[in-house]
């Protein structure tokens, strides 16, 4: 397993893993923030506060969301959740194992907020009500 740095001023490691679509997603330097859900809570309060958004929404603020979904049973993940997500007007990287997660620490039913400036963390938050990502997510620049 490799080793990912999740402290203030270190540089993340990049790693690659597929969406919703099995397309596949590299953290890049372009990445400005990374989500990080690590339960199915954290993913629903994403999920309300992107609720109405425009497709492409996300992709404009250069944010990426990671949904760990290991603990997801794998028949309910491949039939319902995972077909589920397609509809959604973002993207979900989604971490099938856990190992990507499992290396930015946080609360397991908050949203974690990495903050990115070509690829080195800048500063991190945790978020615990939609509203809340939401409003920092309306202050984000588009591209």
């Amino acid at each position: 397993m490799q080793a990912f740095a999740a402290n203030i001023g270190e540089r993340l490691t990049p790693w690659t893993l597929q969406d919703q679509h099995d397309q596949p997603y590299t953290l890049d330097t372009q990445t400005r923030v990374l989500l990080v859900a690590r339960n199915m809570d954290g993913s629903k309060l994403v999920k309300a506060a992107l609720e109405n958004e425009a497709k492409g929404y996300l992709e404009a603020r250069n944010v990426v969301f990671l949904a760990d979904v290991q603990r997801m049973p794998s028949l309910i993940g491949k039939f319902i959740a995972i077909p589920a997500m397609r509809d959604y007007s973002y993207r979900v990287v989604l971490d099938r194992d856990g190992s990507i997660a499992a290396n930015y620490p946080g609360a397991e039913e908050k949203v974690l907020w990495l903050q990115l400036d070509n690829g080195t963390l800048v500063s991190q938050q945790e978020f615990a009500t939609a509203e809340e990502l939401r409003g920092a997510l309306e202050k984000l620049p588009v591209q």
